[in-house]
């Protein structure tokens, strides 16, 4: 076999693999999108997108006075603004005194952080009723944003870490001589440097909120403190008597603000490594 033959079916098995992966991704994708626009409350379907589609459902989440999915998105977009800001600041202050500081406890620390990412977060369920029942903050969006920011500190921090450890320390030392402080090393110099994994802990802890619905389950009880997640399982499991097709039209509109964002942070990604790249 020649090496431009080699080549060729080289190409051919990566291009093959591509495909089928995107098949397979995409057909769940387009089937809960022909499910949202039956008009009907049909689970199954001859077709992937039905011939007479229609928006009713679209129109019934938004304008039905029964339908509580705006309030519902508006929860949730507030848990997951919060929880991104908030633990992608936290994370960022903890990764970056962890990488530069030398201190008592601190290989306790990193220790720590790695035996925390191994227990699932369902082993600290009842531990976290109880905590969050005996301050007064069950039932409450802000007992749920507390919970997911401290959940995403021990594996965040310590990717973080990692990538201010290959931050070169002749850039804080120069900084020191002009005269620069902590503080302003770590926002003016090292923060936009680390843009590009910044992107991705705020990204991963943006999605969180929309797609848990284990968490909400066991802190939340009020339909009116109700994330998505657990209010479409609501939504389909008893108050509507099993409607599918409604339930794909809300499911569908969840990847709306989650594609925003990912386009958003894409954008600070690039432009985070094309800085790193010219000051480092």
């Amino acid at each position: 076999m020649t090496k431009k033959q080699r080549n060729f079916w080289e190409l051919f098995g990566i291009y093959t693999v591509v495909v089928i992966m995107f098949v397979i991704i995409l057909y769940p994708l387009l089937w809960a999108l022909g499910l949202s626009l039956n008009s009907g409350q049909g689970f199954y379907s001859t077709q992937i997108i039905p011939e007479n589609w229609s928006l009713v459902h679209y129109e019934w989440l938004f304008f039905n006075p029964r339908s509580n999915y705006l309030l519902w998105y508006r929860n949730t977009l507030f848990v997951a603004l919060t929880v991104s800001f908030l633990a992608t600041f936290i994370v960022a202050l903890t990764a970056y005194a962890f990488s530069r500081y030398r201190f008592k406890g601190r290989k306790n620390g990193l220790y720590a952080f790695l035996l925390l990412q191994m227990f699932p977060v369902l082993m600290a369920m009842v531990a976290l009723y109880i905590l969050l029942n005996t301050i007064g903050l069950l039932d409450s969006l802000v007992g749920l944003i507390i919970i997911y920011v401290g959940g995403a500190i021990p594996m965040n921090a310590f990717l973080v870490k990692g990538y201010f450890d290959t931050l070169p320390r002749e850039l804080d030392e120069s900084a020191k001589i002009d005269g620069a402080g902590h503080f302003r090393i770590f926002f003016q110099i090292l923060l936009p440097l680390a843009k590009p994994i910044l992107a991705v802990v705020a990204l991963f802890n943006f999605m969180a909120p929309f797609m848990d619905f284990i968490l909400p389950r066991i802190v939340l009880r009020s339909p009116e403190n109700f994330t998505l997640a657990l209010g479409l399982f609501n939504f389909v499991n008893d108050q509507f008597a099993n409607n599918f097709t409604r339930f794909a039209a809300g499911a569908i509109l969840i990847a709306v603000p989650i594609a925003l964002v990912y386009l958003f942070l894409q954008r600070y990604l690039i432009s985070g490594l094309a800085s790193g790249a010219t000051k480092g």
